[in-house]
């Protein structure tokens, strides 16, 4: 069956016989042990034609996932200023961290 392309109006559909008729059995441990990234797999040449799957780069300092109980109101005026809430109450969050080291209290 040929691929659709975005341009298709009328994408293929798949129905769960389509699937269930697909022989694709699950891989063993060993197979799974022997799977290579396809940077170490390929040749150069046909790994460096894939295309870039892209991204942010790295941060130099990811930002750590904490867990951190805030009362209702606070983040409810975080919130209510719209999308990027959470950007804006970890800049008021460094500007306090700033200040307090400022004062040498930490």
């Amino acid at each position: 069956m040929p691929a659709a392309s975005k341009a298709d109006a009328n994408p293929p559909t798949y129905t769960q016989e389509d699937w269930d008729a697909v022989d694709s059995p699950e891989l063993t441990d060993e197979e799974l042990s022997q799977l290579r990234p396809a940077r170490d797999a390929l040749p150069p040449e046909v790994y460096a034609a894939l295309p870039s799957r892209g991204g942010r780069p790295r941060a130099e300092r990811p930002k750590q996932l904490v867990s951190l109980r805030l009362d209702p109101d606070v983040i409810e005026a975080f919130k209510a200023t719209g999308p990027g809430w959470q950007t804006r109450m970890n800049e008021v969050l460094a500007e306090a961290a700033r200040t307090l080291r400022a004062a040498n209290r930490i």
